[in-house]
């Protein structure tokens, strides 16, 4: 059996242009990889030029559209250019906010710097790069803008304080956003991952932390990158998901269903 045109256009992203920030990492290198195989041309946005490279080669290996944007999200003046840049070249219509700096330094060790550090990547960048594209978004007649929040959000977890209410904040800035933004017909939700192990999270995976997740999930296992792909593509397309705004998407295999 196959699925009709109708049904399996849902979430055919043909025609879309998605900017991923933080699309340099492993998380968002995945959400590059995954939007340019349904069909949307993607601009890979982040730091490293070297690392966003690598994510665009494989982008164009696998047959899609790609190129890299350098845009640094925690810089006002390189989120201007970046938008600049895109605007020039037509605008995007999905955002994909995924930039992210964990840290397991304990409250009473945590500087101010590092403090600032965190919320301003995790959370200040979100609200920036969605200023900054609000315009091109809205001339686009309305569009996707994806944060990727975290089950550290809440409730809250050993070791991640500052990254925690980070995230919490992120989940409010999505319900903020989307009432704010829906005169311009721009949807603002947030996908809440559990555990997937990458990059950023490796030196506070110990064994037996992993262990302690896994038996709170009553899935009972970590995440595989793939299995965020649904979530993601479903609420880019504002076919599948048009009258989705200000949702947070828990993609944790249960995470957060569990208490003892």
């Amino acid at each position: 059996m196959t699925l009709a045109p109708s049904v399996a256009g849902l979430f055919d992203l043909e025609r879309s242009t998605a900017l991923v920030v933080g699309g340099t990492g492993v998380l968002g290198g995945r959400f590059c990889e995954a939007l340019a195989a349904a069909g949307a041309d993607v601009a890979v946005a982040g730091r490293s030029r070297e690392r966003g490279e690598q994510v665009v080669r494989r982008v164009l290996d696998a047959g899609g559209a790609a190129r890299f944007v350098e845009l640094d999200a925690t810089d006002r003046a390189s989120v201007e250019r970046a938008a600049a840049d895109c605007g020039e070249r037509g605008g995007i219509d999905i955002l994909v906010n995924a930039p992210g700096v964990n840290s397991a330094t304990p409250f009473e060790e945590i500087t101010d710097a590092e403090w600032n550090l965190l919320l301003d990547t995790n959370l200040g960048s979100m609200f920036r790069t969605i200023q900054a594209f609000r315009p091109q978004l809205a001339a686009a007649g309305g569009g996707s803008v994806i944060n990727i929040s975290s089950a550290s959000s809440g409730p809250p977890l050993s070791r991640v304080l500052a990254y925690g209410v980070a995230k919490a904040g992120v989940n409010s800035l999505t319900q903020y956003l989307a009432r704010e933004l829906a005169s311009d017909g721009i949807r603002v939700n947030a996908i809440v991952p559990g555990f997937f192990p990458a990059e950023q999270n490796r030196a506070l995976l110990s064994e037996q932390r992993v262990s302690d997740i896994v038996r709170h999930t009553p899935l009972g296992r970590l995440g595989e990158q793939h299995e965020l792909d649904g979530a993601l593509l479903w609420l880019a397309s504002g076919r599948a998901s048009g009258f989705v705004t200000g949702a947070l998407i828990r993609v944790d295999g249960g995470f957060s269903a569990m208490t003892i």
